[in-house]
């Protein structure tokens, strides 16, 4: 049983890496399965739906671990600033390591996927709202009304995206770099 569980993760895993790195559309069922070590019987076993099913789970799977991130990076900051500026730091690092072939890690999904799949939105949709519950709960520890807060985490979490692809087409970090420098600068609306 632990080996079949083992298969489900490691289909998810490498979903998630392959569809962040060249997208949604070129990415195969057969190159899932032979980068996962998969049987493909294992697939259809645990995502009978499919492909679509797999991203859903695959989205999902990403988004956890940005949010464990966030909220690692929410107790170790002492406000919004310090934490926009070691999360862009993270990012571009990140970037950096990736050679600038990786990107957000549900981006490239839900921008192939959505609005055509109402099961990969769902997902999508599930993740920025926690995405914005976490990074709004930064400022609401600073003094920001709920309102003010979901505007900033809304604000930091565009920028950051945006800053993402601009950085990957770019192959430089310095996007990234510049929206965090702007984000610090803003203040309560």
């Amino acid at each position: 049983m632990a080996t079949a569980a083992q298969h489900k993760d490691k289909l998810i895993q490498t979903a998630a890496t392959l569809f962040r790195l060249q997208g949604y559309s070129a990415t195969g069922i057969n190159e899932i399965l032979a980068k996962s070590g998969a049987p493909k019987g294992s697939l259809y076993y645990y995502f009978p739906a499919g492909k679509e099913a797999l991203a859903a789970a695959a989205v999902t799977f990403a988004g956890k671990g940005v949010s464990a991130t966030l909220r690692q990076l929410r107790a170790e900051t002492g406000n919004s600033r310090e934490f926009i500026e070691q999360y862009c730091n993270l990012l571009a690092g990140w970037m950096e390591n990736s050679n600038f072939k990786s990107g957000c890690p549900i981006a490239t999904t839900l921008l192939e996927t959505c609005p055509t799949s109402s099961t990969i939105q769902a997902v999508g949709l599930e993740v920025f709202e926690n995405w914005t519950r976490i990074i709004g709960d930064v400022f609401l520890d600073e003094g920001y009304t709920v309102k003010q807060a979901n505007a900033a985490s809304l604000l930091v979490i565009a920028a950051v995206e945006g800053s993402l692809i601009l950085s990957r087409t770019l192959s430089s970090v310095a996007p990234i770099h510049t929206i965090a420098a702007q984000l610090n600068r803003l203040e309560k609306a």
